[in-house]
């Protein structure tokens, strides 16, 4: 019986977790969940089951949380960044599935690390923002970082089996979002509700609004950079429109490995929670003969400015991606609350970028310093401009 603490447990990903640990009750236990704001669906999973704590945001939101548990119920409520570090760091937790959104991550995943919690990582932010210090830290403490996104499921699996000396290059594959084939003159008018609707995936807003920019991709590039130790330059983002190819690695003898599926996030939490298994989920094969041709292109860096500033990021490290994130949060905030247009996202995060002088070989501090000027200071910058910055 393997025993998780799902952090982010009403995002997604925790939902999908659960589905899965609901599946296979022989297999899974939850001993801790972690929520924010969705506190009634966090009171209906700490129902079904039994964590034995439950940590959320702030006071009001543990108070509010207690009044939604049945009488009886034995799980213990707990609130604020200490709680979500308990969280990680349970005693009796196998493994840890990161799956907070944003570089809120960090922290309980250090923290599950310096405690030999195996992770199943869905936070990219995480390597994003102390991929090299992350990495050492998981090696020092044999721990195990198994990904959870799709693209870096799909590089694990295609890798597996070879010997990582033979690894030539990644290719990330992306949807394209739903502004694939519309014209950059046109992304000033792009709205809150167009930017939401993925053609292909199911995701929480933040991340939806970072796949319609191309950001996601790149914030993935850097993760699959520390990830599997690799340079930037041999990571290749590939447009793949219809989503079953989740990524290929090539070899030095010209061979490329594909992992193939339909776009369900449950085959690689699975995948993850289970490793080396492989479980019975029930996810259907695509139907090839439906599907017909698959398909693909290189992205426009000029029209997606966003996966460019990470390309840059990526190569300059340091402090520089910790500010690349934290200026895409505030400037997506932002967005989400109508407080800057869509075509103004990636100027917002340029200036940000352009300021910061990057520490390099940072401590987890410099990081963290790194994160609050970024985000002060891009909030100060949409501030200012009142809503008039340009990419």
């Amino acid at each position: 019986m393997k025993k998780l603490s799902i952090l982010g447990a009403t995002g997604s990903i925790g939902q999908n977790a659960l589905s899965i640990v609901e599946k296979f009750p022989d297999r899974f236990s939850v001993a801790a969940l972690t929520g924010k704001t969705n506190l009634e669906l966090l009171a209906r999973q700490i129902d079904r089951f039994s964590p034995d704590i439950a940590a959320v945001f702030d006071e009001n939101g543990a108070a509010e949380l207690k009044t939604l548990l049945p009488s009886g119920c034995r799980t213990e409520v707990i609130h604020g960044e200490e709680a979500y570090i308990a969280a990680a760091t349970h005693p009796a937790v196998d493994m840890v599935v990161s799956a907070m959104v944003g570089g809120a991550g960090l922290l309980p995943t250090v923290a599950a690390i310096n405690a030999k919690k195996d992770i199943a990582l869905a936070n990219k932010e995480t390597l994003v923002m102390a991929g090299d210090l992350v990495m050492e830290k998981a090696r020092e403490n044999n721990v195990r970082i198994l990904p959870v996104d799709s693209e870096h499921s799909a590089i694990f699996q295609c890798i597996a089996g070879n010997r990582r000396a033979d690894l030539e290059k990644i290719f990330l594959t992306a949807s394209g979002g739903p502004f694939l084939d519309r014209g950059k003159a046109d992304f000033a008018s792009i709205t809150v509700e167009d930017a939401l609707a993925h053609p292909t995936w199911q995701m929480g807003s933040k991340i939806t609004i970072d796949s319609a920019t191309m950001m996601n991709k790149g914030l993935e590039v850097i993760e699959a950079k520390h990830l599997f130790g690799v340079s930037h330059e041999s990571i290749e983002v590939l447009i793949h429109p219809q989503s079953i190819i989740h990524s290929m690695v090539a070899f030095l003898d010209g061979t490329v490995i594909a992992q193939m599926g339909i776009p369900d996030m449950k085959g690689a939490i699975a995948h993850a929670l289970a490793y080396p298994e492989r479980l019975p989920i029930g996810v259907p094969l695509p139907d090839f003969p439906a599907i017909g041709n698959l398909s693909f292109r290189a992205p426009d860096l000029i029209k997606f400015q966003c996966l460019a500033l990470a390309f840059n990021a990526c190569e300059s490290g340091g402090t520089l991606p910790a500010v690349l994130n934290a200026a895409n949060e505030i400037a997506v905030s932002a967005f989400l609350a109508r407080r800057i247009g869509f075509d103004q996202i990636p100027g917002v995060i340029k200036e940000t970028m352009d300021l910061h002088v990057p520490v390099m070989s940072p401590a987890l501090n410099d990081i963290l310093a790194a994160d609050r000027w970024a985000r002060d200071a891009t909030q100060n910058r949409i501030y200012k401009s009142k809503g008039k910055a340009t990419a």
